[in-house]
């Protein structure tokens, strides 16, 4: 008994750090298919509410798409964080052809804000780090970017505030990482009644198994899942 106990322990233990490992799951070739594919399982696994998508009253969220998580130098680079970024860009052009407002968040911690992100990451983003700052694909001098100094982008931020004053109703989420801020996002703004559609080829997490979770997660009770083309036809009408 003790030796099929500590044998189950060591495979727990070996699927543990499998499940924690970084992987290339999203590429630039392989994008369309691995996402539509990610969709049908999840579709198939949990109830589907159909929400009616309405650009106009809509607004496009973006989160930390900063060098620290896309630059391959980095500790915390995301290997499948690149290939969202075309993704990405064709809404934030699609949105401002239509004047439609567009959010980046920018995550920054001193240690007067930190609290346990501090504790849990030892390692923080601070605004003197080089790699704080968001990618040069995407950024736009005059875009309009939040600093956060948690997962979730409506604490602490004027990001309420400011989608109030414009009318919107509806949010389109995207960024990185998908089961960490994405996803904490995407929670807070169902709680406070916006209507939240959530980019499955428009986020990224370390692996595969963390981006099914939350899809898992916020489909079945916080938003409606998404690709990139569906949004796009529905803005053009």
């Amino acid at each position: 008994m003790k030796a099929a106990t500590e044998a189950s322990s060591s495979q727990g233990n070996r699927r543990g750090r499998k499940s924690k490992k970084k992987e290339l799951y999203f590429t630039k070739t392989n994008m369309v298919p691995k996402a539509k594919t990610m969709l049908r399982y999840v579709k198939m696994l949990i109830p589907q509410r159909h929400l009616s998508f309405s650009p106009l009253e809509s607004a496009l969220l973006i989160l930390d798409t900063q060098k620290y998580f896309f630059d391959r130098s980095s500790h915390a680079f995301i290997p499948s964080a690149p290939a969202i970024v075309a993704n990405i860009s064709r809404l934030c052009q699609t949105y401002a052809a239509m004047k439609l407002p567009v959010i980046f968040t920018r995550h920054l911690n001193s240690a007067r804000d930190a609290g346990l992100m501090a504790t849990w990451w030892k390692k923080l983003i601070k605004k003197d780090d080089p790699l704080s700052g968001i990618i040069p694909d995407l950024y736009d001098e005059n875009q309009v970017v939040i600093k956060k100094t948690r997962y979730d982008a409506f604490m602490d931020s004027p990001l309420d505030e400011m989608l109030r004053k414009r009318h919107v109703k509806q949010l389109v989420i995207g960024g990185v990482m998908a089961n960490v801020c994405c996803e904490s996002t995407a929670r807070s703004a169902f709680q406070k009644g916006y209507e939240v559609f959530f980019l499955v080829d428009g986020t990224a997490a370390y692996n595969e198994r963390f981006h099914l979770a939350s899809l898992l997660n916020l489909g079945f009770a916080f938003a409606e899942l998404a690709l990139t083309e569906s949004i796009c036809r529905k803005m053009h009408g």
